[in-house]
């Protein structure tokens, strides 16, 4: 029988709120959703993966119920964020759970603050460098997931999330993000979720998220670490592969395109999604 959810709230610095849906007792996971995504989006994995311990899936500054300050729309604040948290609720371990843009949150994380206070890793379908750097070759592209090819391209991808105002012109955005299959009613829903981040502060995070290059990171961390990635995902299978091979002892997982293996992997097939998770929280 799946724990209950609650909705909690926990106040950092500088008089700020976020909002995280929890559910069950015992060693903390930490769910870090995709850009502009809310927490109770993944009510997949609170429902199953709370069966065995205390599951927290947040609200980032800006995002779905928190606070939304007109200032700290970048990784690096969103890690401190997460810092923040973590000693606000007096974690004294925590695994980490990073989808999209959380795992390059948690990649500033470690950069910024080492190991501190963390368990084990999850990085769920992140490229290391979303925009190609100038002298980089096709192969190279492949294998670091550039989705953009160039700074160009970057600035025209912010200026559609800057259009967008509505979960209905939000829709086409992020419908790449989704196996075609996906019944327009699910990326309605997601697309409602995503619109709660103002659209200003979505583009500006999308910008600093999308400039950064996490290579150097990845190769220090130490941790026990999971890695998800999928064949129909806007980041190439070979970056996840990549980022697994740069861990010691890391494991790596790809979803193929008919096991739902696109960006949002863990909402298309969460059984077997959240089994893997299980496995390697064990």
């Amino acid at each position: 029988m799946a724990a209950p959810l609650t909705d909690r709230t926990v106040r950092i610095e500088g008089g700020i709120t976020l909002h995280y849906v929890e559910a069950g007792t015992g060693k903390p996971l930490i769910i870090i959703p995709s850009w502009s995504l809310t927490g109770a989006a993944y009510k997949h994995q609170l429902d199953v993966l709370s069966r065995g311990r205390r599951v927290i899936a947040l609200d980032m500054r800006g995002h779905g119920e928190s606070s939304k300050p007109e200032h700290g729309y970048r990784v690096s604040r969103l890690a401190a964020d997460l810092r923040a948290v973590i000693e606000a609720l007096d974690l004294a371990e925590v695994d980490l759970m990073g989808h999209s843009i959380g795992s390059s949150i948690i990649w500033s994380y470690c950069d910024l603050f080492g190991a501190y206070r963390l368990g084990r890793l999850i990085f769920v379908d992140q490229a290391p460098s979303v925009t190609a750097k100038p002298d980089w070759s096709a192969a190279e592209r492949v294998t670091y997931g550039c989705l953009l090819p160039d700074l160009p391209a970057l600035a025209e991808f912010y200026m559609q999330v800057r259009a967008a105002e509505t979960a209905e012109a939000t829709a086409p955005v992020i419908a790449r993000l989704f196996s075609p299959s996906l019944p327009r009613a699910d990326l309605l829903y997601f697309a409602s979720e995503i619109v709660k981040l103002p659209r200003r502060h979505a583009a500006d995070l999308l910008y600093d998220h999308c400039s950064l290059d996490w290579r150097d990171v990845i190769k220090t961390i130490r941790r026990p670490t999971l890695v998800v990635g999928a064949r129909a995902s806007i980041f190439s299978a070979e970056s996840q592969e990549w980022i697994g091979a740069q861990i010691p002892g890391a494991q790596v997982e790809i979803f193929a395109a008919h096991e739902g293996g696109s960006h949002f992997m863990c909402y298309e097939n969460p059984a077997k999604f959240n089994a893997l998770v299980e496995t390697f929280l064990r």
